[in-house]
């Protein structure tokens, strides 16, 4: 079975990447691309080049808003990460009640007019304590209502051989008039891996001529700075002198001016990079470039981002995990596949 995949806010193609490369010994069962929709022009212009270039057409540049969904093309399978702004733990949490909060409608209306056989919805951890945790509860059921069983977890990619701490909640629905259950993909197979970032950005090294790949420049204060912070530490639990601390009020949040710990995931890649949260190198006084946080987020080297240098940094920094989206999307053809995989309990009660 070749399912056809559609997908709302589709980012740089973390998911479609994960999608369209997922691959379980069956020939007849993979997932292409048919269609995608993103506000962004940068990011569906980095989606087509990646992911369909063959039709660059089929990727939609609209704000979902004011985007046709009645005339797309026939899916059989559907993605869609619905903006997280107003769900994610450093904003300011209005949930349903914010501007962005409401878009995940606009995936229940494409499960309702296209009635695709399954779906992969989505979102920050935080959305299970959004408006007191009754977002959760209305955007769970909108999709139940729509005709789908769900099968959410909180999945911690870390835990997946991704060398990132990741938590994103991910919902799994299957069409309630089909008679399969899906299983939460376990993560023991993965307990052995080296997700450590050293060897996620060093090996193999990223070839001199990689995309993506240009340094920041550092002023000499921050340069100065990062050289008293340790691996590990940040502006505020380092030993700094007092010409470089950061006097600021309110919460100091601990990805400030963050060095990596080499032998450990990565903290979460954000898609912020102001005021010392770009991810600076466990031992070079410097920022990740670009490509190398696109490195802890499992995008391949031939992956190229399109956009200004700030653009591609946004754009990697919403996206899913590569690798990860593509562990989840092969559960799914197993399961429509009648082929066991080693599963675990959900982690998520509702």
């Amino acid at each position: 079975m070749v399912y056809k995949l559609g997908e709302l806010f589709c980012g740089p193609g973390g998911l479609a990447w994960g999608a369209t490369h997922a691959d379980i010994g069956l020939p007849d069962y993979k997932i292409v691309h048919t269609w995608a929709n993103d506000y962004d022009e940068n990011t569906c212009r980095t989606y087509a080049r990646n992911i369909c270039p063959e039709n660059p057409g089929s990727v939609y540049h609209a704000d979902v808003r004011e985007f046709d969904l009645t005339s797309l093309a026939p899916i059989d399978a559907f993605a869609f990460g619905f903006p997280c702004n107003d769900f994610s733990v450093v904003g300011e949490q209005k949930g349903i009640d914010g501007t962005y909060g409401p878009l995940y409608t606009y995936g229940v209306k494409v499960l309702k007019q296209y009635r695709p056989r399954w779906f992969l919805a989505e979102n920050v951890g935080g959305l299970r304590n959004a408006n007191e945790g009754k977002a959760f509860t209305i955007i769970l059921n909108a999709m139940r209502d729509a005709g789908y069983r769900l099968y959410p977890n909180l999945y911690k990619f870390e835990t997946y051989g991704i060398p990132q701490a990741r938590h994103r909640i991910i919902i799994v629905g299957i069409r309630d008039d089909i008679d399969l259950e899906f299983k939460i993909p376990s993560n023991a197979p993965y307990a052995g891996v080296d997700n450590s970032c050293r060897t996620a950005i060093e090996d193999p090294p990223i070839p001199a001529d990689a995309p993506n790949n240009e340094r920041t420049a550092q002023s000499p204060a921050v340069v100065e700075r990062l050289k008293h912070i340790n691996p590990g530490q940040n502006a505020f639990t380092a030993d700094l002198p007092e010409e470089l601390m950061l006097h600021v009020k309110g919460a100091r949040i601990s990805q400030i001016y963050k060095r990596l710990d080499p032998d450990k995931p990565a903290y979460t890649v954000t898609g912020s990079g102001g005021g010392g949260t770009h991810i600076y190198h466990w031992s070079d006084p410097r920022a990740l470039t670009n490509r190398e946080r696109a490195r802890l987020q499992t995008f391949p080297d031939e992956f190229v981002f399109e956009g200004s240098k700030e653009s591609v940094r946004k754009q990697i920094g919403m996206a899913v995990p590569c690798q990860g989206a593509k562990i989840i999307f092969e559960a799914i053809l197993k399961t429509f596949a009648g082929i066991p995989y080693e599963s675990m309990d959900a982690n998520i009660e509702e």
